[in-house]
């Protein structure tokens, strides 16, 4: 189900680039139209987990629970599996939208992201990466040119 769409988006998709400030208690605003994707049935709580080179990964509990499905189908009797399950609920962890939009950044994540006062968030469709501006810079691909034949490479 979605609700009212924004530029005939539906709802829960995340897109765009925001730059953001944490303050100093570690709590991150989240930009109104990332806000307005989140589905007023998820309500206030939101999973945030040590994401893929080096960022945050912010999600809606619909999208967690897609994720949560796989992880929880590995095996406890395979070691490798084990050790998957065990590193991937070790770095989660559960955060609450205040009313102002914001949520509370624990400080061994901003430690481990490397996020001090700026942070730079991007929609990536499900979810929301949430980036310090140096390690960001070292994760795009900032030439067009580039990204036009990665995307011949990758989606043909």
């Amino acid at each position: 189900m979605y609700l009212k769409q924004a530029q005939d988006k539906p709802m829960g998709m995340f897109n765009s680039r925001y730059e953001c400030k944490v303050d100093a208690k570690g709590r991150l605003a989240l930009p109104a139209k990332i806000k307005a994707a989140i589905p007023e049935s998820n309500g206030a709580e939101l999973i945030l987990r040590q994401g893929d080179d080096g960022c945050l990964a912010l999600y809606t509990q619909v999208e967690f629970k897609k994720l949560l499905h796989q992880i929880n189908s590995l095996s406890d009797r395979d070691p490798v599996q084990r050790r998957i399950k065990r590193s991937f609920f070790e770095s989660m962890t559960e955060v609450e939208l205040d009313n102002a939009g914001r949520f509370l950044i624990p400080k061994t994540f901003m430690t481990w992201a490397g996020i001090d006062k700026d942070a730079i968030l991007i929609g990536v469709g499900g979810f929301v990466e949430i980036w310090s501006p140096e390690k960001y810079r070292q994760n795009i691909v900032a030439d067009q040119a580039e990204l036009s034949k990665l995307m011949d490479q990758y989606l043909s």
